[in-house]
């Protein structure tokens, strides 16, 4: 039996490839709408949720201001979107999994399915340790770090640009310990240079720290730490979940050194 032109497989398999994302996308995006929704109706109450942190900070009389014309209205659905991407985070991710999984072999898929889920729940472990942690102590520097002669009245626009990148920050840097395994996993690192190079990870994260949390030591120290400890987490999750690519790994380099 003949089977087929190469060139009309390839394009119909492209064609069901781009149907099948098509659909993911479809799903994906109609549960951020979902979300939307409720967050969009309660727009203002969000926002004074977020707010609390830095409003609890203010000097009595102080509030946020709005410097746009149209911000009133915008910040709050800018704000509604953005938290509603992040609640429908776990069906976008699976939608993800969903389309890509059957490209990956039976024991990928056990494998990669936890780190999903894993990475899922670091990222909102990140988001609260932000909001509940790290905010209270940056706001509470920065309100005090004005000048006598200043008023501090922030802008909602630029408060909400700010919380959102900074929770965004902690989120991605939550992911340190997924990010580890799959470095090793991908071949990408060996398990003994990740293990060797302590020293300069953390000058590293240091310097990071330094770069994107808000201007002062405790932030800094308040995203160090645990970026570090995850970093050392995602090495010891490694040990167990990776024996035979780490043995695969230190067989490989004791070839090159006895053949070397």
């Amino acid at each position: 039996m003949s089977s087929g032109n190469p060139e009309q497989l390839a394009e119909g398999t492209l064609i069901s490839h781009l149907l099948e994302l098509r659909a993911r996308l479809v799903k994906a995006s109609a549960a951020i709408a979902i979300a939307f929704a409720p967050c969009a109706y309660f727009g203002n109450e969000l926002f004074t949720i977020i707010a609390r942190p830095l409003v609890e900070q203010l000097p009595p009389g102080a509030k946020l201001i709005s410097t746009s014309v149209v911000g009133s209205f915008l910040v709050p659905i800018q704000l509604a979107l953005i938290v509603a991407i992040v609640i429908a985070m776990p069906v976008v991710l699976y939608q993800l999994w969903a389309f890509v999984s059957p490209g990956l072999y039976k024991n990928e898929k056990r494998f990669a399915m936890p780190l999903l889920a894993s990475s899922v729940v670091l990222f909102y472990v990140g988001v609260f340790f932000a909001y509940f942690l790290v905010f209270p102590l940056a706001f509470k520097f920065l309100v005090h770090a004005i000048p006598e002669a200043a008023s501090y009245s922030p802008d909602i626009s630029s408060f909400v640009n700010f919380a959102t990148l900074v929770c965004l920050v902690f989120g991605a840097a939550f992911e340190i310990p997924v990010a580890t395994i799959l470095l090793l996993w991908t071949g990408i690192a060996k398990f003994e240079t990740l293990t060797a190079n302590r020293g300069y990870v953390l000058i590293g994260l240091a310097v990071l720290t330094a770069i994107i949390t808000p201007p002062d030591p405790v932030s800094m120290l308040l995203m160090l730490i645990p970026m570090y400890l995850l970093y050392e987490l995602g090495i010891l999750a490694a040990r167990f979940m990776l024996k035979d690519k780490i043995a695969e790994q230190r067989a490989q380099a004791k070839e090159e050194s006895t053949a070397s």
